[in-house]
């Protein structure tokens, strides 16, 4: 093997993309965008905001890359196409190796939003591994996700300059959309995920049961954090809700392909519209 630097480089410059492709960029993008924007609303300065951001990346990261690491050998079995690791694109080795680099960089990242702040996402990140490397086999794999997306609010709220935790509807909506989005991710991959072992809770509940089942979860979250807030809902926060409905029925409940992304993209939608309702009561919140 040469170890002539330019061809380390080489090496180096074409894994990049393909550690991009493996650490599950749009759900790692989409948590990233979503706490930023409730980090502005709620007054965390553009400062507080960018390490708010800084942090929810770093942690995203290292909940993908240790995915794909931990299911190497099952995702080869299965022959998933869209994972570098099982086309052999990507050794596993280099997306633990990465993930665990993300995860270093995520704990100091985290601290400086405040120790209290930081151990919330720390917490909410700490829940994602215990996912990835245990309890996506268990009947609790919903909780990591609840708690990981939960924990979210917290860490905006106990970052400000007059900490504080936040408002219980915010927790809660947050919560019941980590909860949706298990529902979804997992609905392409059902049968393979049986077929290797891996026995969650959706798993469990079978496709059919989860198509319906996710919808009607992530329009809870949106309905909690419409009638959540103080004072009376307006005409365009039922108008989002209805939208939302519309979104999440059109993405889980109706037939597609087996593998389609659609349903978790509809998760994703719905809960941009969840966000944006958060973002209008953003002063609430804390």
């Amino acid at each position: 093997m040469s170890l002539h630097p330019s061809g380390v480089l080489s090496r180096t410059t074409h894994r990049v993309p393909v550690l991009l492709r493996s650490c599950h960029p749009e759900p790692a993008l989409a948590v990233t965008v979503f706490v930023t924007a409730l980090a502005v609303a709620a007054g965390r300065g553009v400062a507080g905001s960018a390490a708010v951001a800084a942090a929810a990346l770093a942690g995203q990261l290292s909940i993908g890359w240790c995915n794909d690491a931990a299911d190497a050998q099952r995702d080869t079995a299965c022959g998933r196409p869209d994972k570098p690791v099982a086309t052999g694109e990507l050794p596993s080795r280099a997306a633990a190796v990465a993930a665990g680099t993300a995860l270093g960089l995520c704990v100091p990242l985290s601290l400086l939003s405040g120790a209290a702040a930081g151990a919330a996402h720390l917490a909410g990140v700490a829940a994602g591994w215990t996912y990835n490397l245990r309890l996506k086999h268990t009947v609790l794999s919903p909780l990591p996700y609840a708690v990981g997306f939960g924990s979210l609010p917290a860490f905006v709220t106990l970052g400000l300059p007059s900490p504080s935790w936040p408002a219980w509807w915010a927790v809660g909506a947050g919560a019941l959309l980590g909860v949706g989005a298990h529902l979804v991710n997992v609905l392409p991959d059902i049968e393979d995920d049986l077929a290797t072992g891996v026995r969650g809770l959706p798993q469990r509940l079978s496709r059919p049961v989860c198509r319906w089942l996710a919808p009607l979860v992530m329009l809870t979250a949106v309905g909690v954090v419409v009638a959540g807030p103080p004072g009376a809902a307006k005409t365009s926060d039922w108008v989002l809700a209805a939208a939302a409905g519309i979104v999440a029925v059109a993405g889980t409940a109706l037939p597609s392909r087996a593998r389609s992304r659609w349903p978790f993209r509809a998760a994703i939608v719905v809960a941009g519209m969840a966000v944006a309702q958060l973002l209008l009561r953003g002063s609430d919140m804390a």
